[in-house]
């Protein structure tokens, strides 16, 4: 079987950043994203209430501070990751269970990465917020 296209530096950048959270290296994701990145929580997600997020220590605080405190098991399950070179989007799931409920979450998502160099400069979550209301209820 003929292999696919080679992937792209940004496409490693994205991977490398999920390999990041998932094993809880926060310095290792944040190492990637440009100082002055603007982060979007999709509209009605529970930290959309912050958006733009403008730098790490505010995504840290206002977005990834906020994940560990009110769901368990928290992760991303990468799907697939397409795009160019300065745009890349990953299509993927959240899955955990949220801490006060206890309800199971499993929900569609999509996250674009807009990168200049080898930074991210721009975040858009996209995500099934009907699924995630229910995990709240």
């Amino acid at each position: 079987m003929p292999a696919g296209p080679p992937e792209s530096e940004s496409h490693r950048i994205v991977s490398a950043l999920y390999g990041a959270f998932a094993r809880g290296d926060v310095p290792g994701f944040l190492a990637h994203l440009d100082p002055r990145i603007r982060w979007n929580e999709a509209e009605g997600f529970p930290y959309s209430d912050g958006n733009p997020y403008v730098g790490p220590a505010a995504i840290v605080a206002g977005v990834f501070a906020r994940i560990a405190a009110d769901w368990e098991g928290f992760r991303v399950v990468v799907g697939e990751i397409v795009g160019g070179d300065e745009v890349v989007t990953m299509l993927g799931r959240y899955q955990a269970k949220h801490a006060r409920t206890g309800r199971a979450l499993d929900a569609q998502c999509a996250h674009t990465w807009w990168l200049r160099g080898l930074r991210v400069v721009r975040f858009q979550q996209m995500v099934d917020t009907a699924a995630v209301a229910r995990a709240l209820e």
